[in-house]
């Protein structure tokens, strides 16, 4: 059964593009999941991963501190700026921009530890940095969303911390606490988290497409466009940033991936919940299927060639 759990998750990408391809054109196939569905479905996410964390998960950061930091270094830095660029640079309308800024300021998302699994990487490395940038997330997203988008919209520095404290800090707790205290129980249960993860995220992007799917259709390759430009340039930046500091392949490649793979869901909640256009919400939940397909196609590139650990 466990190895049933594996396969659905490790196609994860094939889920969000069929059903984010479905709620183009059949949009009451996921509009039924919205409003606090979304909100609670993200909160579950957060709590699986924080019932696959333990207290010395936190000291294996202090023994690889330096690519940790790199790591959590290009994803607060390269990604917010390659936004900001082509949001600026393609000139698309105002919803769009800040959508695309606040997904590029969100931490890692947990695709990314099964991307690196899949490419070979480094997953120990890959799951530190999505626990590093989800924690250092509930400073840093509010406030680069409100330095760098704040030209466009008003944006609340505060109800946004806020709401990273609720959706993001509060179940990472629980989770490491229930891990702590019944390990046994959750032992039985994290075979199915990485599953219903997959599940939940899809259904928070094609609820997200099918309910702006006119505006979508509409937007076309522009926006596309632009949500593929900035993971192309996550992806190549991430890589390229690690090799500047001297690390090597394996290395290189998982913070690559980790740049590359934003929390989509988290940032959908996010422009739902402090935006006033709904349009906003639109670059997160395509941002979730570019960076599933571009990840997935580089892992099957650099699986079929292993790097020298």
């Amino acid at each position: 059964m466990q190895q049933v759990f594996s396969l659905f998750t490790n196609l994860f990408p094939v889920w969000v593009l069929l059903c984010c391809a479905v709620a183009l054109f059949e949009p009451t196939a996921f509009t039924w999941f919205s409003g606090p569905l979304i909100v609670w479905g993200l909160g579950i996410i957060m709590l699986g991963m924080g019932i696959t964390l333990k207290l010395d998960d936190f000291r294996q950061v202090m023994r690889m501190p330096r690519s940790v930091g790199t790591g959590i270094a290009a994803q607060f830095i390269l990604m917010p700026a390659c936004a900001w660029g082509i949001a600026h640079t393609l000139n698309l309308p105002v919803p769009y921009k800040v959508g695309l800024i606040l997904v590029a300021c969100c931490p890692g998302g947990t695709a990314s530890n099964v991307v690196t699994y899949l490419a070979r990487a480094n997953v120990a490395l890959s799951v530190l940095m999505t626990m590093c940038s989800t924690a250092v997330a509930i400073v840093l997203t509010p406030v680069l969303t409100g330095w760098l988008a704040g030209h466009y919209v008003p944006v609340n520095g505060w109800q946004l911390f806020a709401s990273m404290i609720k959706i993001v800090l509060l179940p990472l707790v629980l989770g490491i606490s229930l891990n702590h205290l019944f390990p046994k129980a959750v032992r039985f249960v994290l075979p199915v988290g990485p599953l219903v993860a997959v599940v939940v995220i899809a259904l928070i992007c094609a609820s997200i497409i099918g309910a702006n799917a006119a505006a979508v259709r509409e937007s076309g390759l522009a926006l596309l466009g632009a949500v593929f430009m900035l993971h192309g340039a996550a992806f190549a930046s991430g890589y390229l940033f690690a090799r500047l500091f001297g690390f090597g392949p394996t290395v290189c490649r998982t913070v690559s991936i980790e740049v590359g793979m934003q929390n989509s869901g988290l940032a959908t909640v996010l422009a739902r919940a402090h935006f006033a256009n709904p349009l906003t919400a639109i670059p997160c939940a395509i941002s979730a299927v570019v960076h599933s397909v571009i990840g997935s196609l580089l892992a099957a590139y650099w699986r079929m060639r292993p790097a020298e650990r």
